[in-house]
């Protein structure tokens, strides 16, 4: 393993991984904003009750395209935190494999 490899592939996992936390919180506050819209789109369509227009915002077809794109951000930030998880497996495997190979060389005075 190369270990100057490894921890170049995770800096830049770690940029991607905030980029995608970055984008999945922003359309995680972007709701409050949509659904607002589309509630007040709904009072203007005749629906007066607070619970009719949140009905009719959540049945919106902008919703639901607005829920897709939540669901790709969550799966990118996922993927990446998991594959961030590896690599620090990865790093550790390399650390503790290093342990042993100087214990050893210490042990049999190499």
């Amino acid at each position: 393993m190369n270990i100057d490899q490894v921890l170049d592939e995770y800096s830049k996992m770690c940029d991607g991984y905030a980029t995608a936390r970055a984008h999945r919180t922003y359309l995680e506050e972007y709701k409050k904003s949509l659904l607002a819209l589309l509630m007040k789109g709904a009072e203007l369509k005749g629906h007066k009750t607070v619970s009719a227009q949140e009905r009719e915002a959540y049945s919106d077809n902008e919703y639901i395209a607005w829920l897709g794109n939540l669901k790709v951000a969550v799966e990118e930030e996922e993927r990446l935190r998991y594959h961030i998880k590896k690599t620090e497996m990865e790093i550790e495997v390399w650390r503790s494999r290093e342990a042993t190979n100087r214990f050893e060389r210490k042990a049999y005075g190499a």
